[in-house]
C-alpha cells in the first residue's frame, strides 16, 4: 500500500520504453546488415533510389578500397547506419538510467547479484558464439579430405573441401600484424586490472590512467586490423583470390577476425564510458561493478583473441 516502507531487497523499475526502443533498434540494425552485406535488390540501374537504398553497400564499400569508384556502387549502408545511430542511443539511454539507478542506490546486494549472474551469462552466450567459429575451423581442417569424398549429390561441390584448409591456402604471415596485434590485447590485459586493483584500493589517479591505457591500446588494435584487412583486399590481385573470395577458410576467416574485432570495439567503448564515468567522479572503491564488468569482457576479448591466433593464423593457415 501507498505509504508503506519497501521490506524487500528488490529494485522496481519505473516503466521503460527502453526494452521496445531496442527491439526496433535491433530490427533496423539486422535489416542494415543484410541490404549492406547481401542487398535486397539488383544494382540494374533501372531504379537507383531503391538501389541506393537496398542494393549492397559492400559493393561500394570493396570498389572504394580497390580504388574503383562508380556511381552505379554508391548506397546500400544507409540503413546500416541508421540502424547503428539508433542502436548507440538506445544502449545510451538505458545504461545511463542503469547508472543513475546505482548512484541513488537502489542497486542493494541483491541487485548487485542480478547483474554479474547477467553478466557472466552474457559473456557464456558470447563464448558459444564463438565456438561455433572455432567449431568451423576445426571441422573443415582435420576433416576435409573426408567431406571432400562425400556424394556430390549430398554435398554440394565435394571435391573442393580437399583445397578449403591449408596448405591449400595461404593464409596471412601470423608473425607480422597478428603478432603485433596480440601483444598489445595482452598488455592492454594488465593495465584494465591495473586501473581494477588502483580503484579498489581508491588510487583513483592510477584507475584513470590504467582505463587510459587499455582504451589507446583497443583503438591501436582497431587500427592494425583495418590495416590488415585493407592489404588483403588489395592482396586479391596477387594470387589470393580463392581464399579471400571465396573459400571457406577465407570466410570463416573474416567472419571469426571481423566478429572479434567488433567485440574489441564494443569493450573498448564499454571502457571509454567507464573513464569518463571517472572522470566526473562516479565509480567508487567500495561500488564499482560497470568497470568489473568491463574488464571480464576485456579479458574474455583476450582469451577469444589467443585462440584466434593459436589455429586461425597459425595451425590452420600452416597445414597443421
Amino acid at each position: 500500500m501507498a505509504g508503506h516502507a519497501v521490506e524487500h531487497d528488490y529494485h522496481l523499475i519505473p516503466p521503460s520504453p527502453w526494452p521496445f526502443l531496442s527491439g526496433l533498434a535491433a530490427l533496423t540494425w539486422g535489416l542494415g546488415m543484410v541490404t549492406f552485406f547481401a542487398g535486397l535488390v539488383q544494382r540494374t540501374g533501372d531504379s537507383p533510389m531503391m538501389e541506393w537504398f537496398f542494393a549492397s553497400g559492400l559493393d561500394s564499400l570493396k570498389a572504394t578500397i580497390l580504388g574503383e569508384k562508380a556511381a552505379e556502387t554508391n548506397g546500400g549502408w544507409i540503413i546500416l547506419l541508421i540502424g547503428c545511430i539508433f542502436a548507440v542511443y538506445v544502449m545510451y539511454g538505458w545504461w545511463r538510467d542503469v547508472a543513475r539507478e546505482s548512484e541513488a542506490g537502489d542497486h542493494t546486494p541483491v541487485v548487485d547479484i542480478g547483474l554479474r549472474y547477467g553478466m557472466i551469462m552474457f559473456i557464456m552466450q558470447e563464448a558459444m558464439f564463438f565456438v561455433g567459429w572455432f567449431w568451423m575451423f576445426f571441422e573443415l581442417g582435420l576433416f576435409k579430405e573426408k567431406r571432400a569424398g562425400w556424394n556430390p549429390d549430398i554435398l554440394e561441390n565435394a571435391s573442393e573441401y580437399a583445397t578449403s584448409m591449408a596448405p591449400g591456402v595461404t593464409s596471412v604471415d601470423p608473425f607480422n600484424l597478428p603478432l603485433i596485434n596480440t601483444l598489445i590485447l595482452l598488455l592492454s590485459g594488465t593495465t584494465v586490472t591495473w586501473a581494477h586493483h588502483a580503484l579498489i584500493h581508491n588510487d583513483r589517479q592510477g584507475a584513470k590512467w590504467g582505463l587510459f591505457l587499455t582504451v589507446a591500446l583497443g583503438i591501436l588494435f582497431t587500427f592494425f586490423q583495418g590495416v590488415e584487412y585493407v592489404e588483403l583486399f588489395h592482396a586479391r590481385g596477387e594470387g589470393h583470390e580463392a581464399w579471400i573470395g571465396a573459400n571457406a577458410y577465407g570466410s570463416a576467416f573474416f567472419m571469426a577476425t571481423g566478429f572479434h574485432g567488433l567485440h574489441v570495439l564494443i569493450g573498448t567503448i564499454f571502457l571509454l564510458v567507464c573513464w569518463a564515468r571517472m572522470m566526473r567522479g562516479g565509480l567508487k572503491s567500495e561500488k564499482h561493478f560497470g568497470l568489473e564488468a568491463a574488464a571480464w569482457y576485456w579479458h574474455f576479448v583476450d582469451v577469444v583473441w589467443l585462440f584466434l591466433f593459436a589455429f586461425v593464423y597459425i595451425v590452420f593457415a600452416t597445414g597443421g
